[in-house]
């Protein structure tokens, strides 16, 4: 009995000496509310997957079908057909996205060997600014250079190359390849700062040690610059991993027209096309459920793979 009274006062005590914890809680409060209220909150949305809702009808007026909508994905066969080219682009979309993402870390690399500063500088503001320019605007610098009338077929035209536009735009044609590159040009130097601010990090005594032994430029970026971003680019592309079947749909949505349709229409697309679209807001709720459980059990996956491997988990 006496052990357990001085037991609970010691423990006592020590909530009383460790205010700092406390603090620390109350730091991170907002964030787990701003968490709860824009990550957790709105899965009560799933609910809408188990009615056959229709707007602008209460949902206590919908008729509840239980697992209807995802039975509908497989049972007709045109659906699945569809469902499947989709499956399709979103997994060459997210690959191909993988294994360009040691293109900012060589471009990293080589830009931190520009050694004068001015020119350094531009090529990195060059670089970067087209992550903060909006897709729409993006759409409309790929209007006027390659619709049927832009810049690049007037001037082909006026040379003699070729007598009819070339269709870059409105073709289904390479679509994959053109969504790659867009997205490779937009961040491209955004996903290079990450990997500069490591290379500032990387101890000068090593470069100059190196250098004693008569390592070259080349020798020097490949034995110790290039290790030095390995643990950041593993980190990095295990998230990507993670997050393998959202690619979002702001690109894929306003370079989308009826040539391209068939190899442009990735999930989160293909999603919004069927509930705002296709009115049918059911069941796409049912598809986005099937992509967030698919995306968890990928997390799950690369997690247990990182920590077998690397004997670190990323959660």
């Amino acid at each position: 009995m006496k052990d357990k009274t001085a037991d609970a006062s010691v423990a006592a005590k020590r909530k009383k000496s460790n205010p700092q914890g406390m603090r620390m809680f109350l730091l991170v409060l907002p964030f787990l509310i701003l968490c709860f209220l824009f990550s957790y909150f709105p899965l009560h949305g799933w609910i809408y997957a188990f009615f056959d809702y229709k707007p602008p009808l209460k949902l206590s007026q919908c008729q509840f079908v239980g697992f209807q909508w995802f039975k509908m994905l497989f049972a007709n066969k045109t659906q699945v057909q569809q469902l499947t080219q989709v499956m399709i682009n979103t997994f060459a979309m997210s690959f191909l996205t993988i294994v360009t993402s040691i293109l900012p870390v060589g471009f990293a690399i080589f830009l931190s060997e520009i050694k004068c500063k001015w020119f350094k500088n531009l090529v990195q503001t060059l670089t970067t600014l087209p992550n903060f320019i909006s897709w729409v605007l993006v759409y409309s610098v790929a209007f006027s250079l390659f619709s049927n009338s832009g810049m690049v077929n007037t001037v082909l035209q006026h040379l003699h190359i070729i007598t009819e536009p070339m269709k870059f735009l409105d073709s289904d044609s390479h679509t994959w390849l053109a969504m790659l590159l867009w997205n490779t040009w937009k961040g491209l130097g955004w996903g290079s700062i990450m990997y500069l601010a490591a290379i500032t990090g990387v101890d000068p005594e090593l470069y100059d040690a190196a250098k004693v032994d008569g390592a070259g430029r080349f020798q020097l970026m490949r034995h110790i610059t290039l290790p030095a971003l390995m643990p950041t680019f593993f980190v990095l592309l295990m998230l990507a991993v993670a997050n393998f079947l959202s690619n979002g749909m702001d690109q894929y949505f306003v370079f989308q027209n009826a040539f391209n349709k068939t190899h442009i229409q990735v999930l989160d697309l293909y999603v919004y096309n069927i509930g705002m679209t296709g009115r049918s807001i059911s069941m796409a709720t049912a598809i986005s459920m099937l992509k967030s459980i698919i995306s968890v059990t990928l997390l799950i996956v690369v997690n247990l793979v990182s920590k077998k491997t690397r004997g670190e988990s990323i959660i």
